[in-house]
């Protein structure tokens, strides 16, 4: 079997793999929460862009010199969450990321290394999705960041696309979109991240919180269906769609160091094992 027959039999195989342990979701109706953005055949990169503005009767701006993540953290203002509390640089991180330039380390458990070598050679580096680094030099020469918006046909930003490329190769790593998003039954509006995928996407929820020196946790903990976490959504050429909670679960620490240097700690974790930790260095560009 060729090398294209290879990979078209295994993103079949994993489709058909979701529908069978996923649930069946109504995404117009009341799983819209999971509606996200896919993709068609091929390398994912920046191709959703475009279809996805098209989707919500928008435009894709490539203009935003300083165009963030969110366009304001208030959107995400609730019950457990004040965006006035926060440290004002990572304020300005997630409102402004487009001028910031990132460097990054990453280091895998032993245990969960070789089936994160496996999944990226597969799956991540082939689609040029959730390629993630599994060896430290991968990312030696730092990782390029692009931000674009998609805005909705009012003018206003409904979503960005965050883009990270190896800066030693160009290859993808993550083309994510970001937005702020309220779960069925919660008042505390989440972080949205949904990474497109062939007739699917992979989806984070992240809770936000504040700590006592301003700085920011954004956390996917385990829990039920419909909460804060990880899914993984397909669907098929005749408008069904399945959709499956997976037991991974990220924390992401935003802070300002003693040397007022904006980082962010990474964590991974596979059940309560963890997989992978990743530390970024963010720098004003």
């Amino acid at each position: 079997m060729t090398g294209g027959r290879l990979g078209r039999a295994l993103d079949l195989g994993s489709r058909a793999w979701w529908r069978l342990v996923g649930r069946r979701v109504d995404l117009d109706g009341r799983h819209q929460w999971l509606d996200a953005p896919t993709c068609g055949p091929g390398p994912v990169g920046a191709s959703w862009l475009t279809a996805e503005a098209e989707r919500v009767g928008g435009v894709v701006r490539e203009d935003v010199a300083g165009g963030g993540l969110l366009s304001s953290m208030s959107l995400l203002d609730g019950p457990g969450f004040r965006a006035a509390e926060l440290d004002q640089t990572v304020r300005h991180f997630y409102e402004h990321t487009a001028g910031w330039r990132m460097e990054v380390w990453a280091q895998w458990s032993a245990l969960f290394q070789p089936g994160g070598e496996l999944v990226s050679r597969l799956f991540g580096r082939r689609v040029q999705q959730l390629a993630l680094p599994t060896r430290p030099l991968d990312v030696a020469h730092g990782m390029d960041s692009r931000v674009v918006h998609i805005v909705d046909a009012h003018g206003e930003q409904h979503a960005a696309g965050w883009l990270r490329t190896l800066s030693a190769t160009g290859e993808f790593v993550y083309s994510g979109c970001y937005s702020a998003r309220l779960l069925p039954g919660s008042d505390q509006p989440s972080v949205h991240v949904a990474f497109p995928l062939e007739s699917g996407n992979v989806q984070v929820f992240l809770r936000p919180s504040i700590q006592a020196d301003g700085s920011l946790v954004l956390s996917s903990p385990p829990g039920v269906f419909g909460g804060d976490g990880a899914y993984v959504v397909v669907r098929d050429g005749g408008g069904g769609a399945w959709a499956a909670r997976v037991p991974l679960h990220e924390r992401f620490h935003v802070y300002r160091d003693h040397r007022g240097v904006l980082r962010t700690d990474h964590e991974l974790r596979v059940y309560r094992s963890l997989a992978l930790r990743l530390h970024y260095r963010l720098d004003p560009a």
